[in-house]
């Protein structure tokens, strides 16, 4: 059951459209699902400290209302080692149209697949799931399902798609925990139906999945508008 706080949270985006990431994150965040380390600074210093504290890349996010495709607006730095690189991006992100602070999260690296979920006016929340990333356009390869989901029906999900190797592993190359990724696809699924009178759609991409973890890199809520 969502927590009021997180009710909060939907109920104060709805004049906007849609949930900002850090907010979005944050609800997820206390259903159980796994997210990156992540500040929210407009602080060099602070973002700074944050990178050293990683001992490894980061990424860095413009965060705005005036930009929902991040990704249009070359809103989104990955692979950031050096306090220099951290610096400029930082610097060119804040004077993006409305942006007043910075995501600044641990980078994860592994297999990147889209979990999302559409509210269908027909037939309620269904949820989708294919390979992911910035190629989830390019490759198609997608499989969608009635929420809430089983076990099986997860299985038969990734067995339906034409990359399933990717997912369960080929030539050798290890594939994602299926145990992990079963019960995040479940439990996100139960959340939609919960959020079922908010939400127009949610997309989680990339989720990127190893044989330890499978973490929530990127979350946008659109909501009703009422």
């Amino acid at each position: 059951m969502l927590k009021k706080n997180h009710k909060k949270i939907i109920d104060q985006s709805k004049s906007l459209g849609w949930v900002l990431e850090p907010d979005a994150k944050a609800l997820m965040k206390s259903q159980g699902f796994d997210i990156p380390d992540f500040i929210l600074t407009n602080s060099f210093g602070a973002a700074d400290v944050f990178l050293k504290d990683c001992k490894g890349p980061i990424v860095a996010k413009a965060v705005s209302k005036k930009i929902l495709h991040k990704t249009e607006h070359n809103a989104v730095v990955t692979g950031i080692f050096s306090s220099d690189h951290l610096k400029t991006e930082m610097e060119r992100l804040l004077k993006l149209e409305g942006c007043e602070n910075i995501l600044v999260e641990q980078m994860v690296q592994g297999i990147e697949i889209i979990i999302g979920a559409k509210n269908d006016f027909q037939f309620g929340p269904v949820i989708v799931f294919g390979i992911g990333g910035t190629s989830v356009e390019v490759y198609n390869d997608t499989a969608i399902r009635m929420a809430p989901v089983k076990p099986a029906d997860v299985f038969s999900m990734v067995g339906s798609l034409k990359a399933k190797k990717l997912i369960t592993g080929y030539r050798g190359k290890p594939g994602v925990n299926m145990k992990i990724f079963t019960d995040l696809m479940v439990k996100f699924s139960h959340l939609i139906m919960e959020l079922e009178n908010d939400i127009e759609s949610v997309d989680l991409n990339p989720v990127i999945c190893t044989m330890d973890r499978c973490v929530i890199a990127d979350a946008r809520i659109i909501l009703q508008m009422s």
